[in-house]
């Protein structure tokens, strides 16, 4: 089976919040460093450090990622899951 156009979705992102996700994905789980992460994803180095030293601060603050539901849409997107599975 080609999965080639399934891999490309994750290796070659066109929405910016996903680029991000495997911008910073890269970093932290795959062991890039910023400079790889951010020719790959198409950012410029300082974009990615700004991005990267935002994360962290999230992070630490218990913020959620940028790139992720605000907690309303995410009690709203749960409740419609579960909504629709009981069915």
């Amino acid at each position: 089976m080609d999965d080639t156009h399934c891999q490309q979705f994750f290796q070659d992102p066109d929405d910016p919040m996903q680029r991000r996700y495997e911008a910073l994905r890269a970093v932290f789980v795959e062991g890039f460093s910023q400079k790889q992460a951010a020719d790959r994803y198409g950012f410029s180095h300082g974009a990615l450090r700004n991005l990267i030293h935002d994360f962290r601060q999230a992070a630490r603050n218990g913020s959620p990622p940028p790139f992720s539901f605000h907690s309303d849409e995410a009690d709203s997107l749960h409740r419609t899951i579960m909504l629709t599975t009981k069915s």
